[in-house]
């Protein structure tokens, strides 16, 4: 879920300059390359690489986050490769937190969090991707967001359809905002637009964890 395709943003300013056409179209260009050599790193990934990296990056938000009693944490459902984390969902939950799944309602606009339990039934949204049948908004408090690239200031660069940055600026409050990836997502910049929005930290595949 991310960003690329947002309406007429040609008026807003990068830098105190205008975003011109053209510099879109060169930003959109780069982007969609390092999507593609970053998702062909994926697939080389072994099923035990990706357990293995799976596993360092739960460790590493455990000790980020702390005491999760009373936090709603917002997860996410892994596709295409994504660090599995399900397996924490449960873990968190028997710990005292509530655990979201971002549910897209409407195409280009916010995604809602919706509650998920472990066992609870679960039905098949946009993009076929499984979220909870019985929909319960929640509010997160922290949100773990999948990223394919994530550059020296903390942008994430996603899957291109603007769902992250459109639901973050949407929240009533900010919350804590982790991105996560594998081992080999770094990359000097996304070039970030006025509409991106900066992670608070990044934790990586090697357990590593970064400010923004």
């Amino acid at each position: 879920m991310d960003e690329d395709s947002s309406p007429c943003f040609a008026h807003l300013l990068i830098n105190g300059q205008p975003l011109d056409p053209q510099t879109r179209k060169d930003v959109a260009q780069f982007r969609r390359a390092e999507r593609q050599r970053l998702m062909g790193l994926r697939k080389q990934l072994s099923a035990a690489d990706l357990k293995q990296q799976s596993a360092r990056v739960i460790a590493a938000l455990d000790r980020l986050i702390g005491d999760v009693a009373g936090q709603v944490i917002a997860l996410y459902w892994p596709i295409r490769g994504e660090l599995d984390l399900r397996c924490w969902m449960g873990d968190l939950e028997g710990r005292g937190a509530k655990i979201a799944l971002p549910v897209v309602i409407t195409r280009d606009a916010p995604v809602a969090f919706h509650h998920w339990t472990a066992g609870c039934a679960m039905t098949r949204g946009i993009w076929n991707i499984p979220v909870p049948a019985e929909p319960v908004p929640l509010t997160p408090d922290v949100v773990v967001s999948p990223l394919l690239g994530v550059d020296a200031r903390g942008y994430r660069l996603g899957n291109g359809g603007g769902y992250y940055d459109r639901t973050l600026a949407a929240l009533p409050a900010k919350p804590l905002v982790i991105g996560v990836g594998h081992d080999f997502c770094e990359m000097p910049t996304i070039f970030p637009m006025p509409w991106d929005i900066a992670m608070d930290r990044i934790v990586l595949g090697d357990g590593s964890v970064r400010p923004a």
